[in-house]
């Protein structure tokens, strides 16, 4: 077992660097230490299975970051406030933004998943997807679920829509122009991007007693 994590581990570096496409057998055998030989043994799939087995890995670690990041802003134990929510949702944006910079070997894979995705077996898309976005997501439309019966967003709105309406205004308006975390934006910059598009997220779904950002 101590093998195969050294091995992903590795391999996980070489990915990000060189994509799925470009990635060899041998460098990633020679980023591991070990021969080939020894990388099909405990990867007979080669390639394909060593991404699925990283991609998988690496989404879940994230996934697990990202959704305590949500339980700690908007806990379900607590009881939203009108007065909170433009400020508990900019927190939220900027938790999430923040992923890039505390796990940038697995925004890089991302960066060439998405890049590659012509040339990525589906299978690997699929666990991907699995691993990592679809939990996020689901979480993310709950959370919504919770303001909105509390009274806070628009009783008509679709949760997941509204959940993917609110991450489309804030932190995936930052990976995207910042090319997964390649090019960093200067803190005001994100912290501009972030407000703006939190209020126009409220513009559209919330409710006139939400109260403004602290």
């Amino acid at each position: 077992m101590e093998k195969q994590i050294a091995i992903a581990s590795a391999a996980c570096t070489v990915f990000g660097r060189e994509g799925y496409a470009r990635a060899s057998v041998d460098a990633l055998a020679a980023e591991a230490g070990v021969s080939t030989r020894t990388l099909y043994n405990h990867f007979p799939g080669g390639k394909a299975q060593l991404f699925q087995t990283v991609v998988t890995w690496s989404s879940s670690e994230v996934r697990d970051a990202q959704l305590a990041r949500l339980r700690a802003v908007l806990d379900p134990e607590r009881p939203p406030r009108p007065d909170d929510l433009e400020r508990d949702l900019v927190a939220l944006a900027r938790a999430f933004v923040g992923l890039l910079a505390d796990y940038p070997n697995h925004f890089a894979l991302v960066r060439h998943i998405h890049a590659e995705a012509d040339h990525v077996p589906p299978e690997v898309l699929t666990a991907w997807h699995e691993a990592g976005p679809a939990p996020v997501g689901r979480a993310v439309a709950e959370a919504m679920t919770h303001l909105t019966d509390a009274g806070l967003l628009d009783p008509h709105s679709d949760p997941a829509m509204t959940a993917a309406h609110f991450t489309a205004l804030t932190s995936l308006t930052i990976v995207q122009s910042t090319h997964y975390g390649v090019l960093p934006l200067p803190a005001a910059e994100t912290d501009r991007v972030v407000r703006a598009g939190v209020a126009a997220f409220l513009r559209a779904y919330g409710r006139a007693e939400a109260g403004p950002a602290g």
